[in-house]
């Protein structure tokens, strides 16, 4: 089923090779998600607005402090990758402009991704969460 291999037999065959440089703080490289401010400022609107009308449609004495929690984590959700794409160590990275983001889209796994799209794939998944809510809060209106 599988067999140990012997150092010595894998340097003679040239399956041992040196590691690749890796980079002291790979993950610090790029802090600012590669998308315009607005962008996710808009998504992170969306789930507000979903909270708020959730909040409306279903006020009682009992969501009160639920609603307030989740409130809090979302702000928290949008917060702190906005507070961590300006921490120190100082970077050069700025985000993205709205127009040069129209411009030239932003680069993916996949390739290059035209603004349209990529601002669908950013707005798709807040915007049918809070059209759910919208959904829910008319049904529970009209039964």
């Amino acid at each position: 089923m599988s067999d140990r291999f012997d150092r010595e037999l894998l340097l003679a065959r040239g399956e041992v090779v040196a590691a690749p440089e890796a980079d002291q703080r790979p993950y610090c490289k790029n802090r600012n998600f590669g998308l315009p401010p607005a962008l996710l400022l808009g998504s992170f609107a969306c789930f507000f607005a979903y909270l708020g009308i959730m909040w409306v449609g279903f006020a009682a004495d009992g969501l009160v402090l639920p609603m307030v929690v989740n409130f809090i984590f979302v702000a928290a959700f949008a917060f702190v990758p906005a507070k961590w794409a300006t921490m120190k160590p100082a970077h050069r990275d700025r985000a993205i402009d709205m127009a040069h983001f129209r411009a030239v889209g932003i680069e993916t796994e996949t390739g290059r991704t035209p603004a349209g799209e990529a601002a669908t794939l950013v707005l798709l998944l807040p915007a049918c969460i809070l059209f759910w809510g919208i959904a829910m809060t008319t049904i529970a209106a009209l039964v």
